[in-house]
């Protein structure tokens, strides 16, 4: 490995990705079975970290123009085809597959899913759209590089720390309004502005790494805060959840408005702390061969998992379906076994995203040597 990529790449945010996929699997398997948020809690994780990448390649690119005297418009587009190369491959492949075998609804919200606004379709029809309801998230990070990017490269570096906090702070914003004006809770959850504190967040931590590690970055790598934000934010899931039970209501205020917050400054901790490398069993969990390969492919089991399976959309005629009840009629062990076919699911998921790794991703990503910043 180069120097250069030895300085560009933490190994251990291979292992924070399989953690907030892992979140997110198992949050959509369960359903119902499971009381706590972790998927918001992965996806969080993961607004979180694309943060605080993304933001730092941006910084390292603006630098590099201004070291070459170069316009910031070759940054521009070098990050946009980039993002580009990484991103569009199998996510058009899918759309266009789902659509071929009329998958719905995606024939009647093609538009949708090719401009990447899901999550708007969302939030101006007050329901989710099936098997493809995870897309949201994905949506919401491609609006976010429509603007972002300018944002970094155009603005005076001085001025970095206070667009980052008034990011956070407009997003936070954003929720309290929709909250005290008894907005839909999907219109919170769904949109960027709103998700605005987990990216600022991220963009947080890229500053302090770039332009003060000795003096903060250093300091916010700390296991004991790692440990402590943890606890606040459990503090705020079970405070939910009392709320919950007290008032009968789904829906409040930690939920709506504090829980993304501290979900996000518990990522911000962890991640800042994988940036600087974890001992112990933490860098173990994190190193782990395994775990370090499904957190390289974690956006392929993002987005196949729940064409795999979903607990609300996939017909029992599914040939998932129908492979696992054959299975069970052969074993009658694993018949109403949910261990069994979480695993069931999982193993194809990963087989899935490795053949989409092997035979797509990882071959397109390798125009990416012709696009350096």
């Amino acid at each position: 490995m180069s120097q250069e990529k030895k300085e560009t790449y933490f190994s251990q945010l291979d292992g924070v990705r399989f953690l907030a996929v892992a979140l997110v699997l198992v949050d959509h398997w369960l359903t119902e079975r499971n009381p706590f948020p972790l998927g918001h809690l992965g996806v969080t994780m993961f607004f979180v970290l694309s943060g605080f990448l993304i933001t730092r390649i941006l910084i390292q690119s603006k630098l590099k123009d201004d070291q070459f005297g170069r316009s910031h418009w070759f940054s521009v587009k070098q990050f946009i085809i980039r993002r580009s190369i990484r991103i569009f491959p199998i996510y058009f492949l899918s759309i266009f597959a789902l659509y071929y075998f009329d998958v719905p609804p995606v024939r009647e919200t093609l538009a949708w899913c090719l401009t990447y606004s899901t999550n708007l379709y969302i939030a101006i029809n007050q329901h989710w759209m099936g098997t493809i309801d995870h897309l949201w998230s994905l949506a919401v990070e491609e609006q976010y590089y429509l603007v972002f990017p300018y944002l970094i490269l155009f603005l005076p570096t001085r001025n970095y720390l206070k667009l980052l906090w008034i990011m956070i702070v407009i997003s936070i914003g954003f929720r309290l309004y929709f909250y005290f004006h008894g907005s839909p809770w999907l219109i919170q959850y769904v949109l960027m502005p709103t998700a605005l504190d987990c990216f600022g967040l991220g963009g947080l931590m890229a500053y302090y790494f770039t332009f003060k590690k000795d003096e903060v970055f250093e300091k916010i790598a700390n296991g004991r805060l790692v440990i402590l934000s943890f606890v606040v934010y459990a503090i705020c899931v079970a405070l939910t959840q009392i709320q919950q039970k007290e008032t009968h209501q789904i829906y409040n205020f930690g939920n709506l408005v504090a829980e993304r917050f501290f979900a996000a400054v518990f990522c911000f901790f962890l991640i800042a702390k994988a940036v600087a490398g974890y001992s112990g069993f933490v860098k173990w969990f994190f190193e782990n061969p395994v775990f370090q390969y499904l957190g390289r492919i974690s956006y392929g089991i993002y987005l196949y998992h729940n064409f795999v399976y979903n607990y609300y959309h996939t017909p029992q005629t599914s040939i998932v379906l129908r492979g696992l009840h054959k299975i069970q009629r052969i074993i009658p062990y694993f018949t109403l076994n949910l261990g069994f076919e979480l695993l069931y699911f999982l193993i194809l998921t990963i087989m899935l995203a490795s053949l989409s790794w092997y035979c797509v991703e990882k071959p397109i990503n390798y125009l990416k040597k012709y696009f350096t910043y």
